[in-house]
Parts: C-alpha cells; sequence; structure tokens
C-alpha cells in the first residue's frame, strides 16, 4: 500500500458528500460557512491589483519569492491593528503572515503540541479546527458551548480533574457553529487558567468585524502572554486572496515561521500586496466591512424570525450578535436526526449541516438533532423561503405539522 496510516485513515465526511447535492440551482442552501460573493469589492480588488502591477520594481517583487514571515508593510498593519484592539505593544516580529488562517492553525498545531497531546476544542466547534488538530495527531477533547460561548467553568472542572491540554482552540466572537459570543469574565477566566495551567490558548478571530451593532468584546490576548491570535482577510475580503496571519510570543511565531517554511515557504506576495493595498487605500476597508455587517445583520434578524415563525416549538435557536451563523437545538430529545432530516431537508430545497460535524464527543440525541445554519449567502426573501421548506421537511420526517405541537 502507497498510503501511509494516518493518510489511509482519513475519510471523506458523508455529510460534506451528501451537501454536494445542495449545489442544484434551485436549493437555498443555508449550509455553507461561505462569505456573500456580492459582497466581495471587486471595484477596490481590480484597483488593487493594477496599483500593485504598475510599477516594474512593485510588479516584479510582488511576483518573485519572498520571505517566509510576510510582507513587512503587511505585518506592520497587521501588528498595529492587534496593538489597537488588545491594548499591548506589538511587533511586526510577532506576525507571520499565512495561506489563509487555516494555514496558522495547522502550524499552530504542530509547534505547541506533539503527537498524542492533548488539544481542547469547543463543543460544538469549528469543524476545521477539529480535522486539522487530528490530523497533527493529537487528542482532541471538547469542552461544552452554551448560550455564552465556551463555557470557562466546565474547563477548570476538567483541569481540576487531572485534564492538561497544551492549547485550548476557541472562536471567542460569534462562534462557528453557534454564532455565539464569550463575554468578558469567561474571556479574562480563560486567560487565568492558561496562566495557572500553562497551556496556550489558540484565539481564533475570522468574524470579529462583523458585528451587527454595540461596543467589541475586549480579546483574550489582552488578558495573556499565552494567547495566540488567528486573523484572516477571508471573511471581510475574499477568501481566494488566501492571506491570514497569526501574532503570538515570539518563540511560537519563529518555530512557526519554521515549520511555514517547510510546508509552503511563503504565502503568494501579489496576494499580500493586493491584501495591502487595499487596507492602506484612503479610507481603508473599514467603510467595506460596515456594509457587509449590515447586509449580513439584516439577513440573520430574517432568517432567525422566519424560523422561530416554522419551528421555534420544537428549536432553540441562538441570536447573533455578528458573523454568519446561528444555531438550532432540539428542545427534547425526540427530535428527529438532523443528518436524516438533511436528506428530506434538500428534497425540499433547502439544506444546513447537521450538528454532528462539530462534535467530538459523545454524540447525545440533542447534539443528533441539532442544526448550523447561514445567513450570509442568500437574500431576506431567499432565506424566509428556506424556512418554510425546512418546516415543511421536518413535517415529512415526523409525520404531522411540528409548528402546532
Amino acid at each position: 500500500m502507497l498510503l501511509s496510516r494516518r493518510a489511509a485513515g482519513m475519510s471523506s465526511s458523508t455529510i460534506r458528500d451528501l451537501l454536494h447535492l445542495a449545489d442544484r440551482p434551485e436549493v437555498i442552501s443555508l449550509a455553507g460557512g461561505l462569505p456573500d460573493p456580492d459582497g466581495f469589492p471587486l471595484d477596490a480588488i481590480r484597483d488593487a491589483v493594477a496599483h500593485v502591477l504598475a510599477g516594474r520594481t512593485t510588479a516584479l517583487a510582488a511576483l518573485q519569492y519572498s520571505s517566509t514571515e510576510g510582507d513587512p508593510g503587511l505585518r506592520a498593519w497587521i501588528a498595529a491593528r492587534h496593538a489597537a484592539v488588545t491594548g499591548r505593544p506589538t511587533s511586526p516580529s510577532q506576525v507571520l503572515v499565512t495561506t489563509g488562517s487555516q494555514q496558522g492553525l495547522d502550524l499552530l498545531g504542530r509547534v505547541l503540541a506533539d503527537p498524542g497531546d492533548v488539544a481542547v476544542v469547543e463543543e460544538p466547534g469549528y469543524l476545521g479546527a477539529i480535522q486539522a488538530l487530528r490530523a497533527d495527531a493529537l487528542d482532541v477533547r471538547g469542552i461544552p458551548v452554551d448560550d455564552d460561548g465556551l463555557r470557562t467553568d466546565a474547563l477548570e472542572d476538567a483541569l481540576r480533574r487531572g485534564l492538561r491540554p497544551r492549547l485550548v482552540y476557541t472562536v471567542p466572537t460569534f462562534q462557528n457553529p453557534t454564532g455565539t459570543t464569550l463575554p468578558d469574565a469567561r474571556r479574562r477566566h480563560l486567560a487565568g487558567l492558561a496562566d495557572r495551567y500553562g497551556f496556550a490558548v489558540v484565539e481564533d478571530e475570522p468574524y470579529t468585524d462583523l458585528r451587527f451593532g454595540g461596543a467589541p468584546v475586549v480579546p483574550v490576548a489582552a488578558q495573556s502572554d499565552r494567547v495566540v491570535t488567528l486573523g484572516t482577510f477571508s471573511k471581510t475580503l475574499a477568501p481566494g486572496l488566501r492571506v491570514g496571519w497569526l501574532v503570538g510570543p515570539a518563540e511560537v511565531v519563529a518555530a512557526a515561521t519554521r515549520a511555514k517554511q517547510a510546508v509552503d515557504l511563503h504565502t503568494a506576495g501579489i496576494a499580500q500586496q493586493i491584501a495591502l493595498a487595499l487596507v492602506t487605500a484612503p479610507g481603508g476597508i473599514d467603510e467595506h466591512v460596515r456594509r457587509v455587517a449590515a447586509t449580513y445583520a439584516e439577513r440573520a434578524r430574517a432568517l432567525r424570525a422566519a424560523l422561530v415563525e416554522a419551528i421555534g416549538l420544537r428549536y432553540e435557536l441562538t441570536d447573533p450578535g455578528g458573523g454568519m451563523f446561528l444555531w438550532a437545538a432540539p428542545r427534547s430529545d425526540d427530535a428527529p436526526d438532523a443528518a436524516a432530516l438533511l436528506h428530506a431537508a434538500i428534497a425540499r430545497g433547502t439544506a444546513f449541516v447537521p450538528g454532528e460535524a462539530f462534535v467530538v464527543g459523545e454524540l447525545t440525541p440533542r447534539r443528533r438533532g441539532a442544526m448550523r445554519l447561514s445567513f450570509a449567502t442568500a437574500p431576506p426573501d431567499d432565506l424566509r423561503v428556506a424556512a418554510s421548506r425546512l418546516a415543511a421537511a421536518l413535517d415529512d420526517v415526523v409525520g404531522r405539522d411540528i409548528r402546532r405541537i
């Protein structure tokens, strides 16, 4: 056999395979974790590309091999931004530009832990993190999430009982998949636990700028030196740029840089230069991001209101203050299995991701029945239709009108 044991043990998700059926044009999908392509700043990107390629010197530099650490100007911009939101001095030497933040997560799984070490994730938690950390041969454990994000009290209980993770991964702001946000008290608690028990916190912030209103919450990185922050332009500009970053202690960034050097040498120089041109243009990207967030806010309200009307008697729905997702959790243990419901939903013309995809521990009936629903890519009227179709699919599965239960 040509494959390693690790590669031979990798399998495609049956849920992911099934969701390919949702690509039909008549399906209104609530499944994808994709930003709305209509929100990509095409004119600004065209201008940025023209700017980067206008002069021979800058064009050739953008197309040549470059340093593993990333473009100095872009690293300086990221460092200044990180310092502004954390209140902590941040040097460009603490920044590594990555090929999307997913690469940053993979690199951290390798430089913060050894095969067999424990890594803690939120449960339900980001599927890409579960996959990346397992691919790094780590022992992935879940700590439950409630309406206020990661239950740091449950994490502390597990630590007291002897759990010793090398890292704790969290999406504290508008979490994927639930849309919840970790409040300030829990962020301080998590930072304190990291300092006390010696693990690293990987704070993934892909959605933090997609806030629908109110004041931002201070990052965990403001509370401890044991935090590595992941960021990306995928949700605010365009994922096709594949430009992300990590910011952390110098020794971690140096180790991650060496690991990246062995993987892809550096993130595409032209993509970095395009991103830098966008963020340093007059006015930057703040107004663009506000428009994207306002669009998502309208869609989130439309979908949640329609779901409350259609299935609210049977499912509890999170109420996200930003981001791209909300979570529907069954109110009782007799709810249909969401993987089976997905078949009926696709037949009715909509789709979602079943909750079991985001779970690393025991699949309880309520976890099996939960759904992640994305509002990012469909207009409000389509989202209302999708909610109606989902209710009809539930009727098909349970054999009665659940809205009257």
